[in-house]
């Protein structure tokens, strides 16, 4: 069973080293806290927030995958180089269109790095209302 990794505030870490180390790796959740029951809502997953993660051949983020609690709804999947390879500035970033169900969805974002193993990002609640 492979480790899960989970981001730490990286404001409470002294090194910088550190610091890029667990920001470059961790998947943050963009989206809205509130949206309407049975329709679409967009919930961007984007790697690291301050550093960018490598893009090279043998260390570059091998997939994004986004859950709803335990059950997985989403998942991106890239090769080396999508990023524009070694001179690449930026991070791996993915938008997906989720249903909205129940009365609430605690989401959670892992990504793959093929150097460093899985990476789980803060969970985020979303309110889910009626019309």
């Amino acid at each position: 069973m492979p480790t899960i990794n989970k981001y730490v505030d990286i404001d409470t870490v002294e090194r910088e080293a550190k610091k890029d180390y667990i920001d470059r790796h961790s998947p943050f959740i963009h989206c809205e806290e509130k949206v309407e029951a049975g329709k679409m809502f967009a919930v961007t997953v984007k790697m690291g927030e301050e550093y960018s993660h490598p893009d090279d051949f043998d260390h570059y983020i091998a997939n994004m995958a986004l859950y709803n609690g335990e059950t997985l709804i989403a998942r991106a999947d890239f090769v080396a180089g999508m990023l524009g390879g070694q001179d690449h500035k930026g991070n791996a970033t993915v938008t997906f269109n989720v249903f909205a169900k129940g009365k609430k969805m605690n989401l959670v974002a892992q990504a793959y790095c093929t150097k460093h193993g899985i990476w789980e990002s803060t969970p985020v609640v979303v309110t889910v209302e009626e019309e």
